[in-house]
């Protein structure tokens, strides 16, 4: 039944399947779907969780790598009244214990691979009843444990459920402070909200072909995949981004239309075009967010997709998108992550809560429904983000982000609280001294920190990946920096890397690199 009004995160799906039935929602490495047989497993699954006690509210983990059984997951969760948790396929045992047990998950829906992990890890998860799995040997090996497959197979109705637009939809766990992940909770509201103001400001239609070669659960690829239910477009779904030119290959025979990444992604990209001249002629879209995309990557993007728009975006996973850039505004704005998305407000405050005047840094706050019901069971830190609104009981997002804003309210980002340089007695922001180190050629990407110096406080040093095949001194490096950059910002030293440590979703782990010189 198609709803009158979609308040709820599922509601889309049933909004496609009823206005598109036969339309193909998703083209994954073995095999396609329409949107009727989308729903019908999504509802097939959700009776089944259902029938093994997964009540309104519980949470389901979704424990597979990029596929149509993935997203069949998340729907199935939700019409099933459930919440639902990706969790990277990548993940280890004992973070996987820790999440499992962290959200109390009800059930878990994973493949014959990912089976064994979770096995040496429910002993641990009393709250784990359920065990949904695909592939042979899903039966009979526990009494928690059924196949996926049998579940698809039964042609069983879900049992209504009393959802409304404030329970939880989803966990997303982000990177903690502590070294655990933080559950970010996010209501129906929050994501029905989020991806309606996403599809308006990127300007997408049902015609449109998004690839997402991001994991599903990093909420920049699970939002490719609610914006395609969304809007009953088409999403080809890779597993990953490992074999680059597979995936190129698989943008054009599909004819994608818009292709979003993270500035890595794009680098790989870009030296690929370099050896060898790329041609997408179909993509009419680039976005980007995870990290500055730096603007010498954009002559490349528009050779390769001639006429092309490119977004510049900025966003948290407490509240999904701040802000992103009109393309028409790229060479106006070339540094600016632009302005609020639809229906929210952003604004700067001094340490006072006063805002501040253009040009003034201080820390960017946001309003709006995406803003997260807050961490699963972290008081403390939801209080740490979660300030009081203009309004009394509201509350509003405080990022910790550093911002300033020109004139005419254009954002511009500064660096986290806790990430700028003192030194010499001036305040660096490491982004835009990377930003500047991906200008020279030859660095493929660049990650830079502030390290303890007795003279200048804190030195910077610098991390660089080269091109294939570029040899660079470290004397060549500093001249190169020198041209660029002020005295005070220019690197004390530079540490030549094969590859910089990443986070899941691809962004780079500072925290991870050396500041010390053992």
């Amino acid at each position: 039944m198609r709803p009158r009004t979609p308040r709820l995160l599922h509601d889309s799906l049933l909004v496609s399947a009823h206005d598109h039935p036969g339309k193909t929602a998703i083209v994954s490495e073995d095999e396609r779907v329409t949107y009727r047989e989308l729903l019908v497993r999504a509802k097939r699954l959700a009776r089944g969780l259902q029938d093994r006690g997964v009540q309104r509210g519980d949470r389901v983990a979704v424990f597979l790598e990029n596929g149509v059984n993935t997203v069949v997951g998340i729907y199935g969760t939700l019409l099933a009244g459930g919440a639902f948790v990706v969790v990277n396929p990548q993940t280890k045992a004992d973070k996987l214990a820790y999440m499992l047990a962290d959200c109390d998950a009800a059930a878990i829906i994973t493949d014959g691979r990912l089976a064994r992990l979770v096995a040496t890890v429910a002993d641990e998860l009393p709250h784990l009843h359920t065990i949904v799995q695909t592939g042979d040997g899903a039966e009979g090996e526990a009494s928690a444990i059924v196949a996926l497959e049998a579940l698809l197979a039964s042609p069983s109705e879900p049992v209504a459920t009393p959802t409304i637009p404030l329970d939880l939809a989803a966990l997303v766990y982000t990177s903690g402070t502590t070294g655990r992940p933080k559950g970010v909770m996010l209501s129906h509201q929050n994501m029905a909200f989020a991806q309606a103001s996403l599809v308006e400001y990127l300007r997408l239609s049902a015609d449109d072909r998004i690839v997402n070669v991001l994991p599903l659960a990093f909420d920049y690829g699970l939002y490719q995949a609610l914006m395609a239910v969304h809007l009953s477009a088409t999403l080809v779904l890779e597993s990953s981004f490992s074999f680059p030119a597979k995936v190129i290959q698989r943008v054009r025979d599909e004819q994608v239309t818009v292709f979003p990444g993270v500035p890595t992604v794009f680098a790989t990209l870009l030296s690929m075009h370099r050896e060898r001249p790329l041609e997408l002629p179909s993509v009419r879209t680039f976005t980007n967010t995870a990290a500055h995309l730096p603007d010498e990557y954009v002559p490349g993007l528009l050779q390769m997709a001639p006429g092309a728009s490119i977004y510049r975006m900025y966003g948290l996973t407490e509240c999904k998108r701040v802000c992103y850039l009109e393309p028409e505004l790229a060479l106006t704005k070339p540094s600016s992550v632009g302005k609020a998305i639809p229906g929210t407000e952003v604004f700067i405050l001094d340490d006072a809560g006063e805002r501040v005047p253009p040009g003034v840094t201080g820390t960017l706050h946001v309003r709006g429904p995406h803003v997260m019901m807050g961490y699963w069971n972290l008081p403390d830190e939801t209080a740490h983000m979660l300030k009081p609104g203009p309004f009394p009981g509201e509350r509003m997002l405080c990022t910790h982000d550093l911002f300033r804003a020109d004139e005419e309210g254009f954002l511009y980002f500064v660096g986290r609280t806790d990430d700028i340089i003192k030194s010499r007695g001036e305040k660096v922001s490491p982004v835009e001294v990377e930003n500047v180190l991906a200008t020279i050629p030859g660095i493929k990407e660049a990650a830079v920190i502030g390290v303890a110096d007795a003279l200048l406080g804190q030195a910077i040093r610098a991390f660089v990946v080269l091109d294939p095949d570029v040899v660079m001194s470290e004397r060549q490096f500093r001249r190169a920096c020198l041209e660029r950059l002020e005295n005070y910002m220019v690197p004390r030293d530079v540490v030549f890397l094969d590859v910089l440590p990443k986070t899941e979703s691809g962004k780079v782990r500072h925290k991870s690199l050396p500041r010390d010189d053992g």
